[in-house]
């Protein structure tokens, strides 16, 4: 009889920011969307902000801003880790009919990046 193994997590690296190592990461097909959760390491540096790692897990991922948001990141006092719930839509026009409006104004809006017009 043999011992299943433990399936170790997937480790992301995050170049500055440190790494991430995934806990869970499913496709749910009736939202259409990927829900990934994962432990973020930053020993000795402050939690990164929400538009920062939202661009760099778009660059890691291979996928447009536009459909990654960050549903929450909780760091413990002094901590140098922080769990992290991330929310990658198949589309963007997806991702602005599930997402509430409050998560998209804190993932810096629907186009992070652009400037505003004035």
């Amino acid at each position: 009889m043999s011992v299943p193994q433990a399936r170790e997590a997937r480790r992301i690296d995050l170049g500055e920011m440190g790494w991430g190592e995934v806990q869970v990461d499913f496709y749910n097909p009736l939202v259409k969307r990927r829900e990934i959760v994962m432990m973020l390491h930053h020993e000795l540096k402050p939690t990164p902000m929400r538009i920062m790692l939202r661009q760099k897990l778009a660059e890691v991922l291979g996928v447009d801003i536009k459909r990654i948001y960050i549903r929450y990141i909780k760091t413990g006092y002094g901590a140098g880790l922080s769990k992290v719930r991330v929310h990658v839509y198949d589309s963007p026009e997806r991702a602005l009919s599930f997402e509430p409006k409050y998560i998209i104004e804190r993932n810096g809006g629907v186009n992070p990046f652009e400037e505003a017009e004035g």
